[in-house]
């Protein structure tokens, strides 16, 4: 059963890359590979970002619900855009060199990650649930400030807000994904190292201590990891809400397990297929323009209801 599944996963990977990179191509190979290739690097880094992240702070909440989203990345990021275009207007903001944009926006969502998690910095013992709480409160006054924003703002600037509460695949900057690949490595090079302490982690406070591992320590290194993978995905491509919510339910389903060194790559490689095979089928099939975050948002929300309407149930 388990070759099976590996086997399924390794086909489907292989098909949703082939299709992408090759259907509806016309023209200079060497331009559409490269340019096509610079387009995939970017999203399988991205959807391996979500996965890892998603997977990292469902072990430390001990929750298969909650998502980094919920601590208000995607909303957070979102303002901020809407505070440029506010106070500079939309073209004089939009000047603005990529690479500037990206790092203020990373170095923001970081900091705010880091205040969050300072709440376990500073008790003598951790606080996930107070920690969260904070988190969906400041996501619920981003949101308010943005909506009250975009009301008083230009209406002919309100389409470009529009355009960033959504996550981009179309336009991608290869000085912004080489500095993204170089962070989002490192995190994801540490998460792999640490994957045996993931294991004792997701047991518990208690069990985690009787087994040699600093429960505290390990959820704070968890933690920013998860700030930092978030953030860098956010500011590279935009907000992605519910994307890895679906992925990582889908890798629990397909190979029920409790250990991160098979969990990792199952929910990478389930990432990989949702945006890659999502997007060649919009793009090189349907051709469609709609974003495929939205409709991964939307399927996302609606697993989101039923795991929480199942829950209520129990």
């Amino acid at each position: 059963m388990r070759v099976r599944t590996l086997v399924t996963l390794a086909v489907l990977l292989l098909v949703s890359v082939t299709t992408y990179m090759t259907v509806g191509a016309r023209g200079n190979w060497e331009f559409l590979l490269s340019f096509r290739g610079t387009k995939l690097a970017a999203i399988v880094l991205i959807a391996i970002s979500v996965s890892t992240s998603t997977v990292l702070f469902q072990t430390v909440a001990r929750n298969r619900i909650l998502t980094p989203s919920i601590m208000g990345f995607d909303a957070l990021y979102v303002l901020m855009f809407t505070l440029g275009v506010f106070f500079m207007g939309a073209h004089s903001f939009l000047t603005i060199a990529p690479v500037t944009q990206y790092f203020v926006s990373l170095l923001l969502m970081v900091g705010v990650a880091l205040a969050l998690f300072g709440t376990l910095l500073l008790q003598a013992r951790e606080d996930i649930m107070r920690m969260m709480l904070t988190g969906v409160i400041l996501a619920a006054f981003f949101r308010s400030l943005t909506s009250l924003i975009t009301r008083i703002i230009d209406p002919n600037e309100f389409g470009y807000i529009q355009v960033a509460s959504f996550a981009r695949f179309n336009q991608i900057d290869a000085d912004l994904l080489s500095i993204s690949a170089v962070l989002c490595g490192v995190c994801l090079l540490i998460a792999w190292r640490i994957r045996h302490r993931l294991d004792v982690l997701a047991l518990g406070r208690e069990a985690a201590i009787n087994l040699g591992e600093n429960p505290r320590r390990g959820v704070i290194e968890v933690l920013i990891l998860v700030a930092v993978l978030v953030s860098v995905s956010t500011a590279f491509v935009g907000p992605i809400a519910f994307l890895g919510l679906l992925v990582v339910s889908i890798a629990h389903r397909v190979w029920p397990t409790a250990s991160h060194g098979v969990l990792l790559p199952v929910a990478a490689a389930v990432s990989i297929i949702t945006l890659v095979g999502g997007q060649a089928i919009l793009e090189r099939v349907l051709h469609s323009a709609v974003p495929l975050i939205v409709i991964v948002d939307f399927l996302g929300g609606i697993l989101f209801l039923y795991l929480i309407l199942m829950r209520s149930h129990r």
